[in-house]
């Protein structure tokens, strides 16, 4: 038999070939509009009345970030072919779109949780008023800097350009792209200390999770525990550790078992996915009480401090309860923990 040469043949592949760029084109416009729904949900859902702080606007930045980005491959999608101002835009730019962004997301863990961090670790426990103006353009100055100098790390870098062409060229029809090495060692420093605590504080948080009643406060379920009057400062030391410790993981709790998860299983998640606004706000959450708990000796008891987290009520780790219009705040020797 005559053997048919494979030019011949060809013709069975473009419809495979041009499907799948379609397919990841679908794919990265359908991930980017949950994330974006996911991002502004979030901020819609936190507590409105909240202390400006860096994390805050980056948060909000972010999620702006990400809807010009989803916009941009909304319309590369519907348009597939076009040219604006000078520039040829097809599909292949939604896939390089996201590789930027990814790149970029991948390398400012680091930068913004340590100057978050900076930030809480100054301003918690601070008594003089900073101008909200001029705290505020502050903060978006920082957030800008930031924004801008990871790109122009990631744009300029050659290295960082050559790898990418590298990788599209010999994956024509894939979208390789980029998880973040920072936000593995953050998952997993976070994952240690947090179980270091809880090792430290196992026998306080047993007792405090024995004696645990929910009662009524200002219309929300609260938790009460008992908690034993001591001047001592190591007693109040570990104490607080165990109320924030618990505090904490009476909101996010599933995010931890989530990171958990992920590194026993070694997933590598895209950075471009990666960074979002509830992975933030869990990372704001263990900051305040990582700062909270370097300068519990400094924190001012007033109601302005409280409203520093979104998500997490703080004040009831420092201060004990006494409302009387709920029945157990009569009862001495009590503190609650909202979570």
């Amino acid at each position: 038999m005559a053997t048919i040469p494979c030019e011949n043949c060809s013709g069975q592949y473009p419809h495979t070939q041009v499907s799948q760029p379609l397919e990841i084109s679908c794919m990265l416009l359908l991930i980017m509009l949950g994330k974006v729904f996911l991002d502004f949900f979030m901020l819609q859902v936190k507590q409105k009345k909240v202390k400006v702080s860096f994390m805050g606007y980056f948060c909000v930045s972010l999620a702006l970030l990400d809807f010009i980005l989803l916009m941009s491959i909304s319309f590369i999608f519907y348009f597939e072919d076009f040219a604006l101002w000078g520039v040829r835009f097809t599909k292949y730019h939604i896939c390089l779109f996201t590789q930027i962004i990814s790149l970029t997301y991948g390398i400012l863990h680091y930068p913004v949780y340590l100057v978050a961090g900076l930030d809480y670790y100054m301003t918690i426990a601070q008594t003089s008023q900073f101008p909200k103006r001029g705290q505020g353009l502050l903060y978006v100055f920082a957030v800008v800097v930031i924004w801008i100098s990871g790109f122009f790390c990631i744009l300029k870098v050659p290295a960082i350009y050559e790898e990418l062409e590298i990788r599209n060229r010999f994956s024509p029809y894939q979208c390789p792209l980029y998880a973040s090495m920072q936000s593995y060692s953050v998952s997993c420093a976070m994952v240690l200390l947090i179980g270091m605590a809880v090792l430290a504080c196992q026998k306080e948080v047993t007792t405090m999770l024995l004696s645990v009643r929910v009662v009524s406060f200002a219309s929300q379920p609260v938790l009460m525990f008992s908690n034993v009057s001591n001047n001592n400062g190591t007693c109040f030391k570990w104490q607080l550790l165990t109320r924030l410790l618990i505090c904490f993981l009476g909101t996010w709790a599933p995010f931890v078992l989530l990171q958990i998860i992920i590194l026993f299983l070694g997933a590598r998640i895209p950075a471009y996915m990666e960074m979002n606004v509830p992975w933030l706000y869990f990372i704001n959450s263990f900051l305040i009480a990582v700062a909270y708990w370097c300068r519990r000796h400094d924190v001012e008891l007033t109601e302005e401090m409280w409203s520093t987290d979104p998500f997490v009520s703080w004040k009831f780790c420092f201060m004990p309860f006494n409302n009387e219009n709920t029945e157990p705040s009569d009862k001495p020797g009590r503190v609650i923990v909202i979570c």
